[in-house]
């Protein structure tokens, strides 16, 4: 018999997924949304990390000449997942949709997938990844992440 094995992180991001396909079953059943997590459930991040990944996706977009600010994408950030790299918004039309928002700034897979930004992970949940295509989002449809002060 063959066995292998799973990082600490590679077994967090197949249960994440697991438990997020669970809960798209049940909206799709028709569970309640108060039976689901809330935004205030949310995880805060170590300060620390998220000034680290603010500042690299600052370069890339940089890099790429896309428009944005720290501010503007502190602002959005924690508005959207409060810091919650693996945040996942289970309740809203997306969700019911099956394209629930993810990560950092919220990002459902298709406009993840269009806005993806070269030299960046295609992991939806990679904080640089995430920042990025959500500002380059932004940038085509608003001018700029710092022009977002609401859902987007």
């Amino acid at each position: 018999m063959r066995t292998f094995a799973l990082s600490r992180r590679s077994v967090f991001v197949i249960f994440k997924h697991l438990t997020v396909g669970l809960a798209v079953i049940a909206i799709l059943m028709g569970a309640s949304a108060a039976l689901l997590p809330t935004p205030a459930s949310a995880k805060i991040v170590d300060t620390s990390r998220l000034d680290s990944w603010i500042k690299r996706a600052l370069l890339v977009m940089r890099e790429k000449g896309i428009p944005g600010s720290y501010d503007g994408i502190y602002r959005n950030l924690m508005r959207e997942s409060s810091g919650d790299v693996f945040a996942i918004n289970l309740w809203d039309s997306n969700a019911r949709a099956g394209i629930p928002s993810k990560g950092l700034m919220q990002v459902i897979d298709p406009t993840f997938q269009k806005y993806h930004v070269d030299g960046t992970s295609w992991d939806i949940y990679d904080p640089i990844a995430n920042i990025v295509a959500a500002c380059n989002y932004a940038a085509h449809r608003y001018g700029s992440i710092d022009k977002v002060n609401s859902a987007y």
